[in-house]
């Protein structure tokens, strides 16, 4: 088998490439040498992604499930037909078949060794790096797929099949995303590095989880939702209410996109590209607030509700902030008196207000009482299997909130994580 036996149609990944390479290789004179070069890696990559499976198989999986190309993105799109392109990804899928059922032993007879006898058995005994944890949960799903097709048809089946049901490349394999405009077209960057928090993270406030995982879970079956706003003071989770939410949606396709307050005239470009991809988005921004001298809020009013171009189907716009209505507030906006008031003050004082009406849901998060606040530490104690006298727990709390920022969940959850480090 050689480079010439893939069209490129369904892969066009270099380190791909590099494999065939390192196969090939293994028929030349430096037979030895190449092994080496091969197992190495293969070892690499089944370390970096926990495998606990066939590193060769793993190795093959890996670079199926992170193709994005025109073909791999039609799959995602729709069921896939007889076209040119089918054809040459069948083609691929032929050699690729070959290549992930090769059986590697001769190599071990030839050479006198037992290497790839256990990469082919390999046993990791330890989770994936952090950051490829997501990659990793797909790929042991997806490798006993592959293992069990017979045929190289129904190997073509089964990548089509995983393309459609969870997507294809960053997108496909990852949750939240920032972005950049890079010679005008977007292109979306992953967030490897979020903590996996869930809604039961957050104790209390079950009322606005509520509100917020039924509007959510409407937006992503396409049922009538809307765009939402959490207000209330620092520390109370509504920014882990968000990230939550995208965590607890994800194998239903809802991916989140950070943008920042410099990045709002970005914001139709943004649109456009995420029109065009088989997930749902969620815009998120957070701690979002404008001073009176900013006037990027009245672009971001237009851009949720009342431009000309409405936000696409697939796309819903999730704020926090400390402030109910997002613009910075004077008393000379009220004041018919001042000499430097407006004619018509009640109109300005309306279009600083208008933005957080442009959002038709808003859920506030209030400062927890002292005895809420001790509930938080208490159960976040014990969900943390911190067990010592509940007098001690609550005068540590207690000491903890005076020289920390006050009453908060976030003080709460401070407060513990010095516990648990000591």
């Amino acid at each position: 088998m050689n480079d010439r036996d893939f069209s490129r149609v369904l892969y066009t990944d270099d380190s791909f490439g590099q494999l065939v390479l390192f196969f090939n290789m293994l028929n030349g004179d430096n037979i030895e040498s190449d092994a080496q070069k091969l197992a190495g890696r293969l070892l690499d990559i089944a370390q970096k992604y926990g495998f606990d499976y066939n590193a060769w198989q793993g190795a093959i999986a890996l670079l199926i499930i992170t193709a994005d190309n025109p073909f791999t993105r039609m799959c995602e799109r729709q069921s896939v037909k007889d076209c040119t392109a089918v054809y040459f990804a069948r083609r691929d899928a032929d050699a690729l078949f070959r290549l992930f059922n090769f059986d590697f032993l001769e190599f071990d007879r030839k050479l006198g060794w037992d290497c790839f006898e256990r990469l082919e058995n390999f046993k990791g005994g330890y989770a994936a790096l952090p950051s490829l944890m997501q990659v990793s949960e797909r790929l042991c799903d997806f490798v006993p797929r592959l293992q069990s097709c017979k045929t190289s048809d129904e190997f073509f089946d089964c990548i089509c099949a995983f393309y459609r049901d969870y997507g294809v490349g960053d997108v496909g394999l990852n949750r939240s995303f920032h972005f950049s405009s890079v010679n005008g077209k977007i292109e979306l960057q992953p967030i490897v590095s979020q903590r996996q928090v869930r809604l039961d993270d957050l104790i209390g406030y079950d009322s606005q989880k509520k509100l917020l995982l039924d509007n959510t879970e409407a937006f992503v079956h396409g049922r009538p939702s809307n765009n939402v706003l959490l207000y209330g003071d620092s520390g109370t989770g509504k920014s882990t209410s968000i990230k939550a939410i995208a965590n607890a949606f994800y194998r239903d396709g809802l991916r989140m996109v950070e943008i920042y307050k410099h990045q709002i005239e970005l914001f139709p470009a943004l649109m456009s590209a995420l029109e065009e991809m088989n997930y749902r988005f969620i815009i998120y921004l957070d701690d979002l607030s404008f001073e009176e001298n900013e006037t990027e809020y009245k672009y971001l009013k237009a851009v949720i509700e009342g431009g000309l171009r409405a936000l696409p189907e697939n796309v819903a716009v999730y704020a926090t902030s400390n402030r109910r209505h997002l613009v910075r507030e004077t008393w000379q906006d009220r004041g018919e008196l001042s000499e430097r008031a407006d004619v018509h003050s009640n109109d300005t004082m309306e279009e600083k207000l208008s933005l957080a009406s442009r959002f038709g849901l808003t859920i506030y998060y209030p400062k927890p009482s002292r005895a809420e606040y001790m509930s938080i530490v208490s159960a976040l104690a014990k969900k943390n299997g911190i067990d010592i006298p509940a007098e001690q727990l609550e005068n540590g709390a207690r000491q903890w909130e005076m020289h920390h920022g006050g009453i908060s969940g976030r003080t709460a959850a401070q407060y513990v994580s010095d516990l648990l480090g000591k």
